[in-house]
């Protein structure tokens, strides 16, 4: 939800998984600035229906096996943070709850599933950088992202502000101190020095993603150089 310095965040509860599914196609739709009336609409809702059942458990003999009895090393499938979270028993049972909803799909479905359900993760396409912004005393992450910028607190991971690049109205680099400065809508300032990456390379996705933003659906539509190389350069 805008705010006047960014982006809140607001958490619903659905009462069921159809409910759920209609609420997330609407945001997803509003967020590239479609409504609910879109042709889209419908499908979006049928693929994230279809994300959910591929999440439920099936109860059938073999996931419920004993996971000792296979040799699975969870770590090889889910992040150290969840080796970290759960023991290896449980995850091993997971692994292979999720296995049974997928065992019997042809390979092309099956992968086809496994992208749907990476789009999927509220983190997909952010990319991370370690920053510090004026003004504070502490290292914060900037994630970006191709429609905004996200302040995330780096101790817990949890997002502070939303900034979209629909509210943009400019961005430059103070190439001398290695700062990035971006303002928006309503005289909201931000400006940061990268900390884990030339600042360079982040006016460069920046910059990227606004250029991706001005192109059309039109496969035949002409690439204007120029103008990719104006928002995405810089002078050292």
């Amino acid at each position: 939800i805008p705010v006047a310095d960014g982006m809140n965040e607001v958490c619903l509860r659905c009462e069921n998984e159809n409910q759920y599914a209609k609420w997330m196609a609407a945001c997803i739709l509003a967020s590239k600035g479609k409504t609910m009336a879109d042709s889209s609409y419908h499908p979006e809702v049928h693929n994230i229906l279809s994300f959910l059942k591929m999440k439920n458990c099936v109860a059938t003999a073999q996931a419920a096996s004993d996971p000792d009895s296979m040799d699975i090393k969870p770590e090889c499938f889910v992040s150290p943070r969840y080796t970290k979270k759960y023991k290896t028993k449980q995850l091993a049972t997971r692994i292979l709850e999720a296995h049974q909803n997928m065992v019997h799909m042809p390979l092309v479905e099956a992968k086809l599933r496994f992208i749907q359900a990476w789009q999927s993760l509220p983190e997909f396409g952010l990319t991370y950088y370690i920053v510090r912004f004026k003004g504070s005393k502490k290292d914060d992450l900037v994630g970006i992202s191709y429609n905004r910028l996200i302040r995330i607190d780096i101790a817990t991971g949890d997002p502070i502000t939303t900034w979209r690049f629909s509210n943009m109205k400019q961005w430059n680099v103070n190439w001398e101190i290695r700062q990035v400065a971006v303002e928006f809508d309503q005289n909201v300032s931000i400006a940061f020095t990268c900390l884990s990456a030339d600042c360079k390379v982040v006016h460069e996705y920046i910059g990227g993603y606004i250029f991706l933003s001005t192109r059309s659906k039109d496969q035949n539509e002409t690439l204007d150089e120029d103008l990719f190389h104006k928002l995405t350069g810089g002078q050292d």
